[in-house]
């Protein structure tokens, strides 16, 4: 891998190496491919989950009001919406927030894919024992004999934080063994949490690839262990998708057209690329070229963005080119994307974006000001997204949008945040507001 023949070749690249906030249309976009997955893919996801729902109304009471769905608000923000305007540029139409920080069981976008996957599992071994039939309903998993079923099995993952959280919440409350090997990156207070609901966690003083290779690595010698793999599940990334079909009726509810003349963009925080990218999968099957799809990543990690503009996808590492991997930005620390999605992303996404540290904790601090919504600073990296597409002449030309921006959606995708501490959720503040 010759980087300097790179960097001359793709200026951009250099820019990147250098800790550069960038701005990068996917030229791919639009181009015809052939994806692993369809719309039916989606469906069976979402009967899956709907099966289940008798399982986790019972299971964890604060879902029984949305009778067992996991499901987060759209909420529209004109408060912030003025605020971005007038800090970062206008850009027109109406600003939404899709708050899967507030999701409930595991307060993350995590709570999709990660929950996902552990439930599909069990419904596997269920079944398979005789236990269980896809007739029944699904609150008798809440009983001792699948418990005893379970605790047979392990679950273990590699991860920053919030799909820990997800897979250890979830695995734990249904009797599996789960084992959680954490990055440095990952905060306290997840480590803290997941051992107080029974996960065993492993820390690392290395990055998240680290912890994901010895998590696989463990799992590998054990027959009776369940790895969740964020860098390549095609479970985890069907579970994401759901979000996309659930997202329709509450665009509907919103007022909120999308057609050619109304376009609907959608900014969405990356890390290894596992839940945008299933997002983005579900969103661009429903909606077509209609949606656009841009992913926001830190300075300091930009995978995707690196994988794509280079083409080698998983093939290269953000310390490949010099930078350290490391941000604020928890959940989204990661130096390579996911093989899967990086290669799924390449005519899908419509463009990467980066964005500075610095910039996490004043909108942090401006959201709750504004709307009175917390969210962790990951969730804020795509803040800047609406500004910077409707500033891109290239981006408009590019898309046909000169006559549509006024009629556009946009919608912040919110990753996470519920569950931080209230103390650490002040620190978060207070750092934003002093800027």
């Amino acid at each position: 891998m010759d980087i300097k023949k790179m960097m001359v070749s793709k200026p951009v690249i250099g820019r990147i190496a250098n800790y550069e906030e960038i701005f990068w249309i996917n030229p791919q976009s639009g181009k015809e491919a052939d994806l692993p997955f369809s719309m039916d893919d989606i469906d069976d996801a979402e009967a899956r989950l709907l099966r289940f729902a008798p399982y986790i109304a019972a299971a964890f009471p604060e879902t029984a009001k949305m009778g067992g769905i996991i499901e987060s608000k759209l909420i529209p923000i004109p408060k912030m919406k003025e605020s971005l305007e007038k800090s970062l540029g206008e850009f027109g139409g109406k600003l939404f927030l899709k708050c899967d920080s507030h999701l409930p069981i595991s307060g993350s976008i995590k709570a999709r894919g990660g929950i996902y996957e552990v439930l599909k599992l069990a419904e596997s071994i269920a079944v398979k024992s005789g236990l269980l039939s896809l007739e029944d309903d699904y609150s008798k998993l809440t009983g001792d004999e699948f418990k005893k079923l379970f605790s047979q099995y392990s679950v273990a993952v590699g991860s920053t934080g919030n799909l820990g959280l997800s897979i250890g919440i979830i695995s734990a409350k249904l009797g599996f063994n789960v084992t959680v090997h954490m990055s440095a990156d990952a905060r306290q207070w997840k480590k803290d949490l997941l051992r107080s609901k029974g996960a065993v966690v492993i820390e690392y003083p290395d990055d998240y690839q680290k912890a994901v290779a010895e998590g696989r690595r463990e799992a590998a010698s054990d027959p009776m262990c369940h790895f969740v793999d964020d860098e390549g599940s095609q479970d985890l990334f069907l579970g994401y998708s759901v979000a996309a079909k659930r997202l329709v009726p509450q665009l509907r509810e919103a007022g909120i057209t999308v057609d050619e003349d109304h376009p609907l963009f959608v900014y969405l925080p990356c890390g290894v690329g596992g839940a945008p990218g299933g997002v983005a999968f579900g969103l661009k099957e429903i909606f077509k070229d209609n949606v656009h799809i841009l992913f926001a990543e830190p300075t300091h990690a930009p995978c995707m963005t690196l994988g794509l503009i280079t083409g080698l996808g998983d093939g290269i590492s953000v310390k490949d080119i010099g930078l350290d991997g490391i941000t604020d930005a928890d959940g989204l620390a990661v130096g390579r994307p996911s093989m899967l999605v990086s290669n799924i992303m390449k005519t899908l996404l419509d463009c990467c974006y980066t964005i500075d540290d610095s910039r996490l904790y004043p909108f942090l601090s401006q959201l709750a000001d504004k709307e009175k919504i917390y969210i962790e600073p990951s969730a804020c990296a795509s803040f800047t997204g609406p500004s910077l597409a409707a500033a891109s002449s290239e981006y408009i030309e590019a898309f046909g949008l000169a006559d549509k921006m006024k009629n556009a959606s946009h919608l912040l995708w919110a990753t996470g945040g519920s569950m931080v501490p209230d103390a650490e959720m002040k620190l978060y503040y207070e750092r934003g507001s002093q800027r």
